[in-house]
């Protein structure tokens, strides 16, 4: 039996048979504008005041300031968790990040044994590409960084920026690497924009086979019933199926 890391998202873990297993690397693909990186805010926030894990997160991109305002938007307060030693914020580079996770002594990896780290999330491993487009070396990079979490236990969320309808477009096969892969996308219903979740594989582990609505509300993201009696969502052009 494996053990389970709730998400604290609501309406997910019902879905995923009680949360993401134990030490997996779960890639979170999605278009821009999906809410991915609120997912990953939600997930470090709900680990740490709702089960005590402290938590970890790696951006490329995004200030410290402005997770800190999203998060409040939410009734998320990211600043007084930091200061509580339960969450760390890194702004750094991918090259950076891998020197840092290769050396024992590095302060990331000091932080990460000494608050004993449970959560981890990387914002986003689509940056990664910027460090080479070579296949082979892109899945070693991919390796090293996984790998580094896992060998410590911790549950690793991947954010990936993927606009494709390829849900296999990465260059250095990363899908093939993760434990775990949910998609987010946009789907268009009676001229409406709604958001989808999915759960594409889970290793180890049975899991919802539908995709489901959700939504970003003031509370974070929930994720709500599946999409009944419809049929090429994720073409872009779905229609409903002909009761019989």
């Amino acid at each position: 039996m494996n053990n389970r890391v709730p998400t604290g998202i609501k309406g997910l873990d019902t879905i995923l048979s009680g949360g993401f297993v134990e030490g997996a690397a779960v890639l979170l693909q999605g278009e821009p504008g999906t809410g991915k990186t609120t997912f990953g805010l939600q997930y470090l926030y709900t680990g740490i005041v709702q089960y005590d894990e402290p938590g970890l997160l790696v951006t490329f991109e995004e200030f410290p300031y402005s997770l800190y305002r999203d998060a409040l938007s939410h009734g998320w307060d990211l600043r007084a968790l930091e200061e509580a030693n339960k969450l760390r914020i890194i702004f750094t580079s991918p090259k950076i990040l891998l020197s840092s996770l290769q050396t024992p002594t590095s302060p990331l990896n000091r932080t990460i044994m000494e608050w004993g780290v449970r959560r981890v999330v990387l914002d986003s491993i689509s940056h990664f590409t910027r460090v080479t487009r070579d296949t082979h070396e892109l899945r070693d990079i991919y390796n090293v960084t996984i790998n580094a979490f896992k060998r410590e236990g911790i549950t690793s969320l991947l954010l990936s920026e993927n606009s494709s309808t390829r849900l296999y477009a990465d260059p250095g096969r990363l899908p093939y690497v993760v434990d775990s892969i949910l998609m987010m996308r946009y789907v268009e219903i009676n001229s409406m924009m709604q958001r989808a979740l999915f759960v594409l594989k889970m290793r180890g582990s049975q899991h919802s086979k539908n995709i489901h609505r959700f939504e970003i509300t003031q509370e974070g993201i929930v994720v709500k019933e599946e999409f009944k009696d419809m049929q090429g969502l994720l073409s872009g052009m779905p229609t409903h199926i002909a009761k019989r």
